[in-house]
């Protein structure tokens, strides 16, 4: 095998771990069993993603599950507060436009009826609410049409509704999708759903022209995990009993902050013993991208180390 071929191989490998989690196993010594010019293709593919993660810093896409309606009662009192009381435009999965109070009404009526009745109060998840959201700068009607055709792939067979919100500082768009599918079949978001919609949506930005990325924290060094109102609530009110579960949740952050730097430095490694100018120039990129992150860690723990130091002083304090 070719030198070139060799850190191919190396970038497929790693940068597979790095940018697409759902595989999980990294060979010592990788050996690729794809045609030299597919490796080439995916280790192009790789390179042009840590150029826009570690170089350009390209803005990284939002999907966040926000809730979702128990009973029709509360799935269309959301249609009613994402759509501003049906002044803004609602459009559903078969491209159609809706508007008013009158459209709302009957929305509501199609979606209590279309499939398995859901009742007005009800006890379990009917529709799940979906944002899909750009840091400020982006043209929000992109981040319609990249919404559009993210819900044609991730949510077909769905019934859902879209929402463009361009009047705050981030465009975003509100997405409420029934639960039941038109074939009976209930959608559960897990979190390897959410790092595919993440996927799924920044690629179609960029089929837009739009730069974005769908880079995961830990890729990215950052050790950041909010932290429930409930918990921080107890916190300060001197009832929280033990803090096991932001303990236990901080530690696999660390340990996958730890994998993602390995992964940085074989790849780091690989491209610094390429032939060619651009490969190392990328490889030193890498160097100080890991050491800032390794920083940026390292000063959050001591910023959450302090705060949380303060919090106690502050509540024996006041008792």
């Amino acid at each position: 095998m070719s030198n070139s071929s060799s850190i191919d191989g190396v970038l497929v490998q790693w940068g597979d771990r790095l940018f697409y989690p759902g595989n999980q196993i990294v060979k010592v010594a990788p050996e690729p069993k794809l045609s030299a010019h597919l490796l080439r293709q995916r280790a192009n593919a790789v390179r042009a993603r840590i150029e826009a993660t570690v170089v350009r810093r390209a803005p990284q896409v939002m999907v966040k599950v926000t809730g979702g309606g128990r009973g029709m009662k509360a799935i269309a009192a959301h249609f009613k507060y994402i759509s501003k009381t049906g002044r803004l435009d609602i459009e559903d999965d078969r491209g159609e436009v809706l508007r008013g109070t009158e459209d709302l009404r009957g929305l509501a009526a199609d979606w209590r009826l279309g499939g398995t009745p859901i009742d007005a109060i009800g006890f379990r998840r009917e529709a799940f609410n979906i944002m899909l959201s750009m840091p400020r700068g982006v043209d929000p009607l992109h981040v319609l049409k990249a919404a559009r055709q993210f819900a044609q792939v991730e949510l077909a067979g769905h019934k859902y509704v879209i929402v463009l919100h361009d009047h705050q500082a981030n465009p975003h768009v509100h997405l409420s999708v029934r639960a039941e599918s038109r074939h009976g079949r209930r959608l559960n978001p897990r979190r390897a759903d959410l790092l595919r919609w993440r996927e799924t949506f920044a690629e179609k930005l960029r089929g837009h022209g739009v730069e974005a990325e769908a880079t995961r924290q830990a890729t990215r060094g950052v050790h950041r995990t909010p932290e429930p109102l409930w918990r921080i609530k107890a916190r300060e009110g001197g009832w929280l009993r033990k803090d096991s579960a932001e303990s236990s949740n901080g530690f696999r952050n660390s340990k996958s902050c730890a994998a993602a730097i390995k992964a940085w430095q074989q790849i780091a490694r690989a491209l610094s013993e390429s032939g060619t100018r651009a490969d190392v120039h990328l490889s030193k990129s890498i160097a100080a991208f890991v050491d800032e992150g390794a920083l940026l860690q390292t000063r959050q723990r001591h910023q959450a180390a302090t705060d949380s130091h303060f919090t106690r002083a502050q509540r024996d304090v006041n008792r």
